[in-house]
């Protein structure tokens, strides 16, 4: 799927919606250029038009533009540091939320869980982020990794397309339930190095396919 930008947040912030990855909080972006262009403060199942969604400039900025979420700096300063992102999904998925309740990070028990983080990172701080500076030290805490939960807060995916990048979150609402269940029930047991590294190099070709059933 090769969608536009701005087609492609539309579909994806509709599909978060339908997969209950998000209620009335939540939003998408995709880098354009030097900017992104990110979902509004509506809740995602309201987005229907690439007209409603928000230029957010990646330069120096002194605050956001109208209409954009105010944790639109989340995705600011997540594209600043890392330039292989090419798209942001951020939701309340249950399952990571209650990791991070009891947990500093998500290790991957199940392969397509590694695509979600082997392991996922856990931002500590449950403030709301809603200004530049602490937004840096998020994306500080996610440094390489593709996903990260933030404690109280949701969640979020990276990808190289919004579809992709949704299907990275719903994978990680997967890949927490699994190992919450497991917790429960006796000692995870998470993969080794070696064969989460080998889900992780089918990644792309699995979030595609996966975006493809997932994709409204």
């Amino acid at each position: 799927m090769n969608d536009p930008p701005g087609g492609g947040v539309v579909a994806a912030a509709r599909a978060l919606a339908a997969a209950g990855l998000v209620d009335a909080f939540g939003h998408v972006s995709a880098r354009d250029g030097d900017a992104a262009l990110i979902t509004p403060a509506l809740p995602m199942a309201a987005v229907d038009s690439a007209d409603q969604l928000v230029e957010l400039p990646l330069g120096d900025l002194a605050e956001l533009p109208a209409g954009a979420p105010k944790e639109a700096w989340i995705h600011w300063a997540i594209y600043r540091a890392r330039p292989d992102v090419g798209a942001i999904c951020r939701g309340q998925p249950p399952s990571p939320l209650a990791v991070a309740a009891i947990a500093d990070e998500l290790p991957a028990v199940l392969g397509q869980g590694a695509i979600a983080g082997a392991p996922v990172p856990v931002f500590r701080d449950a403030r709301l982020v809603r200004d530049p500076d602490r937004a840096i030290d998020l994306a500080t805490t996610l440094g390489d990794a593709p996903s990260l939960i933030m404690r109280g807060n949701g969640a979020l995916a990276t990808a190289s397309t919004p579809g992709r990048a949704m299907a990275r979150l719903y994978l990680l609402e997967r890949s927490a339930d699994t190992w919450l269940r497991a917790a429960a029930a006796g000692e995870p047991r998470p993969l080794g190095e070696a064969e989460a590294a080998a889900w992780q190099a089918a990644g792309e070709e699995l979030l595609e396919r996966l975006w493809r059933y997932l994709a409204p």
